[in-house]
């Protein structure tokens, strides 16, 4: 069984895949699409992405369940979980519209930051993937790096942050390093990898996050806020999945 952690980049999506029964068989790709890494030779059973699946049709306080659940346990990363709006402000690619939309579908009235409208684009292709191929949905899990780190942490909020002013922070991203050097998860070979062209360092160390909780998944472990997960109006989950276990080295 193959299993893969994916994120967001520059090239589209970056994706650590590896072989559960070893750990020693593993690559690193780019895709322009979600679906290439999906239909990808190894064909991962599950796949950990850092990208919101599912979606509302209207939000109650800042964002889905899922983000509002997981802040407290990050403290001062909680930053990094944006409040995801409606379905109907994802689908729009006006960024003015979207606030419209967003604040008329959110109680309190909510509209919707820069960076939270520059992940739409990957949500709409994930999203309109899942619906029209419904076999690929069990395979689909929702991560987010943050919450992969606190499980490894021991249920720690980490005290470093991965990027300061958008830079990346060098003893936050060593601290994440280590801590999924610790875990025994993930080979040092791909700890230490330079990242493919079209990524970047903290692109990997996300996806390497997600491949932990994938890892986890497919031993049968895993943890989802909320337990169970939710459902949207098209029957796709509404949950952020983290490790149950957490390794400490």
């Amino acid at each position: 069984m193959w299993v893969a952690g994916i994120d967001g980049c520059r090239a589209g999506w970056i994706a650590v895949l590896m072989r559960v029964d070893d750990p020693g068989i593993h690559r690193i790709v780019t895709a322009p699409t979600f679906e290439a890494i999906a239909d990808a030779p190894e064909r991962p059973a599950i796949i950990a992405v850092d990208m919101p699946v599912g979606l509302p049709d209207r939000t109650e306080g800042s964002g889905r369940l899922p983000e509002r659940l997981i802040r407290p346990l990050l403290g001062e990363r909680q930053s990094s979980v944006f409040a995801i709006p409606s379905r109907r402000a994802v689908e729009t690619t006006d960024y003015g519209e979207a606030c419209g939309v967003a604040a008329a579908t959110s109680d309190p009235p909510r509209k919707v930051s820069r960076q939270g409208f520059a992940l739409f684009q990957k949500i709409r292709e994930i999203d309109a993937l899942l619906r029209a191929r419904p076999d690929l949905v069990s395979r689909v899990h929702e991560v987010h790096p943050e919450l992969a780190f606190w499980a490894l942490n021991g249920g720690r909020a980490l005290d470093r942050p991965k990027k300061v002013k958008g830079t990346p922070y060098g003893p936050g991203m060593a601290l994440r390093s280590d801590l999924l050097r610790r875990s025994g998860l993930c080979p040092g070979s791909l700890i230490d990898a330079p990242p493919p062209r079209g990524a970047a360092q903290d692109d990997l160390l996300d996806a390497l996050a997600g491949l932990t909780v994938a890892l986890d998944l497919a031993r049968g472990g895993g943890l989802s806020f909320p337990d169970p997960p939710g459902r949207d109006a098209h029957g796709l989950p509404v949950a952020i999945w983290t490790l149950r276990e957490q390794p400490q080295g």
